[in-house]
């Protein structure tokens, strides 16, 4: 073989499949090729400058690809409108506050986007924590109130003016429990899954169904999960729009449905709250109305007492 043909040998030997190339390289070792040590010299700096090339393009291509870095988070806290709800609100806001911390302990800007009249008067009396814009319920949560965060958080991310967007609310667990997390909800995981800050996945892979019952007279509610089986796609279907369309189209739905979930959650753990922080203090109180009638009758029957021994020392005195 000649030094001419050398490269032309190596890239069809690189093209070839495995067999293939085991067998061109079992049989390139009994070839001989006749060129100068000059010729083979100026051919492995022609390599060395390719590979240089090529390293580099990868090295380009890997830095474009990767995920946009996150350099400012909007936190979205979803409070109650009313209070005398126990610690309802207070351990939303100290979650939020500790996730805040956080972010600035890693040096990565926050803002705040704030539901429910409970919360907007928190940050609003501490003007040192940036917030996006305050928003409030009138009543029972809609796809109208849900639609309009999902519209606000959406644009920001499109904006570029945030790079990730979270969720702290309360997530309902039985009518005595509910526990306060944080949800990622922009951007999605590869797999489509909604996780939280430590890479828990949230009801990803599994729906939920809650079920009020009674049990033993008193009001409980059971959790049933049901296993979601995945439908075989058909390699059939075709689609008209690029991938990009069909998401710009569905992320808007699905952003809508996971924030009105979470609305729904947060009432029904703030009734939840309340109920029972209505029933300890109905308890309390008729604990202490009895202490207060017990005390009430003691003063009265000593008074009555008095009265009727000052009446027989008159009686006793006039007939003396």
């Amino acid at each position: 073989m000649s030094c001419s043909h050398l490269s032309t040998a190596w890239s069809s030997s690189a093209l070839a499949s495995t067999s293939t190339r085991r067998r061109a390289s079992t049989g390139s070792s009994s070839l001989v090729v006749r060129c100068s040590l000059r010729d083979l010299r100026n051919r492995i700096d022609s390599v060395r400058n390719t590979q240089k090339i090529t390293e580099a393009m990868k090295l380009v291509a890997a830095a474009l690809t990767r995920q946009r870095a996150v350099k400012r988070v909007a936190i979205v806290v979803l409070t109650g409108e009313r209070g005398l709800c126990g610690a309802f609100n207070n351990n939303v806001l100290k979650k939020a506050e500790a996730r805040m911390e956080d972010l600035r302990q890693l040096g990565v800007d926050y803002t705040v986007i704030s539901v429910g009249k409970k919360g907007n008067a928190y940050f609003q009396r501490r003007d040192y924590i940036p917030t996006e814009r305050f928003l409030e319920l009138a009543g029972i949560p809609t796809v109208k109130d849900s639609q309009a965060i999902c519209d606000l958080i959406y644009s920001l991310f499109v904006a570029e003016e945030v790079d990730k967007v979270e969720l702290v609310y309360s997530k309902f667990v039985n009518l005595v429990r509910s526990d306060p997390i944080i949800q990622t909800l922009l951007p999605m995981s590869p797999k489509g899954e909604i996780c939280d800050v430590n890479g828990i996945c949230v009801d990803a892979t599994e729906d939920e169904l809650f079920k009020l019952t009674t049990k033993e007279g008193k009001l409980t509610v059971e959790r049933e999960k049901i296993k979601i089986e995945m439908q075989p796609f058909s390699p059939v279907v075709q689609f008209e729009q690029d991938p990009v369309q069909i998401l710009d189209a569905l992320l808007p739905l699905y952003l809508n449905s996971q924030i009105l979930r979470a609305l729904q959650e947060s009432l029904a753990s703030e009734l939840a709250a309340r109920m029972s922080a209505m029933s300890s203090a109905t308890d309390n109180a008729i604990d202490l109305r009895k202490n207060l009638s017990m005390v009430y009758n003691r003063r009265r029957q000593a008074k009555i007492t008095g009265e009727i021994l000052e009446i027989v020392a008159g009686a006793d005195a006039l007939s003396g």
